[in-house]
């Protein structure tokens, strides 16, 4: 059976051509130290029994652990897609996707014909209720950036789609399709600098936060950018935030330290994937065996808030297990600013705490909110401006919240 779209409210070998003509094409693009982290070798595979599934400030979902960005020989991983599935269900994710680069006339990514052979081995490691494997593919453009595409029946490279607003015009015209800005800033376009399109909103789910080992919060700003999370909020995409590894090794999974997801779904089924994903549903992480879930005047992270302004009363479910236990962290309250966030509370916490906390908050300040979990003992890896609040090791973080404007 061909792998199905599900209905929710892409003689050389290219390894060679990569690092060839076209390779250097897309690697000019990028700064120096994302260049070298495509021949960094992954560290020996870990891995941690984490907390329980169930969250202890809402109902009627459970947490499953997810890694929606990984590459094949398809396009310019290692590894045989025919092992892909296999290696990350082994490596304890719940949920996991294949998303090969759809480039330009599948010179340098998917194929037509490995499109087709990516779905079937999807739909041969799909296992309803225990496993979700799901067929993705990643449009990648040199200079505007990378955005992932799941849950369509067909894919779009360049020559279909030669630029972000051509995407998502190519998206809105396939209803259930999802789709998220990948490791955003790495390329210097940003999306057009995350030009806003109302009718792709919906569609535009993920916005990566750790990508590999990076945190991405001030990723750019040494370059005089915008933090890309600023950027992309205060145009006006509502995405959930997400985590990644990003693999292009062989052994997909097996990554303590890289980027991850926790979505919060009703049954670990595609639909139900789709579903949560769709309502944001959905925290960033570099940790296994994280559970992070949240609510904002009883409103989940992902939603809405009837707030114009007033105090906004939070809770925060923040629980590793037993390896974390009485491990200090920290919640950074974020708002909008020019260049970087605002950190406009800081409260400190411990593991397995439901930490029950009150921010006053106004539209006239911006419209949205996002809590960072933060480790105060490690330094981010890639700072912003000294003496800001979050040059800490960035744990996870919520998707965010809107308020009513």
């Amino acid at each position: 059976m061909p792998y199905g779209q599900v209905n929710v409210a892409p003689t050389l070998g290219r390894r060679a051509l990569l690092a060839g003509t076209g390779g250097a094409l897309m690697l000019a693009a990028l700064p120096t130290s994302a260049r070298a982290s495509h021949t960094t070798t992954a560290s020996a595979p870990t891995a941690t029994a984490g907390a329980a599934r169930t969250s202890l400030v809402s109902q009627g979902t459970m947490l499953v652990h997810a890694d929606m960005h990984n590459h094949t020989v398809a396009s310019d991983g290692d590894g045989s897609p025919e092992a892909a599935f296999a290696s990350m269900r082994e490596a304890g994710l719940d949920v996991a996707a294949l998303t090969d680069h759809a480039t330009l006339f599948a010179i340098e990514g998917l194929s037509s014909s490995e499109w087709r052979t990516t779905g079937d081995l999807a739909n041969a490691a799909n296992d309803p209720g225990q496993f979700t494997a799901i067929r993705g593919f990643e449009w990648s453009h040199p200079l505007q950036g990378h955005i992932n595409v799941w849950n369509t029946s067909d894919f779009a490279d360049l020559l279909r789609a030669g630029s972000p607003g051509s995407l998502y015009n190519w998206l809105t015209g396939r209803p259930g399709g999802l789709a998220s800005f990948n490791h955003p800033g790495r390329e210097l376009g940003r999306f057009n600098n995350f030009s806003f399109s109302a009718s792709a909103r919906d569609q535009l789910v993920g916005l990566e936060m750790f990508n590999r080992t990076d945190d991405y919060l001030f990723e750019g700003l040494s370059s005089g950018l915008t933090s890309p999370l600023v950027a992309c909020l205060n145009a006006g995409w509502r995405p959930g935030l997400t985590g990644v590894t990003d693999e292009h090794g062989t052994t997909w999974g097996f990554h303590e330290g890289k980027g991850r997801s926790g979505l919060w779904v009703t049954e670990n089924t595609r639909a139900a994937v789709f579903e949560a994903m769709a309502a944001r549903r959905s925290f960033a992480t570099r940790v296994s065996g994280l559970r992070v879930d949240a609510t904002a005047n009883g409103v989940r992270m992902g939603g809405v808030l009837n707030v114009t302004s007033g105090d906004v009363r939070f809770l925060l479910d923040l629980d590793r297990g037993p390896v974390w236990d009485g491990k200090p962290l920290r919640i950074q309250v974020l708002r909008p600013g020019t260049s970087v966030p605002t950190v406009v509370d800081v409260i400190d916490t411990v593991n397995g705490r439901v930490t029950d906390f009150t921010v006053p908050l106004n539209v006239a300040d911006g419209d949205w909110v996002v809590l960072r979990i933060s480790d105060p003992s490690l330094t981010n890896g890639t700072p912003g401006p000294a003496g800001h609040p979050c040059n800490d090791f960035g744990v996870a973080y919520t998707s965010p919240w809107w308020l009513r404007s």
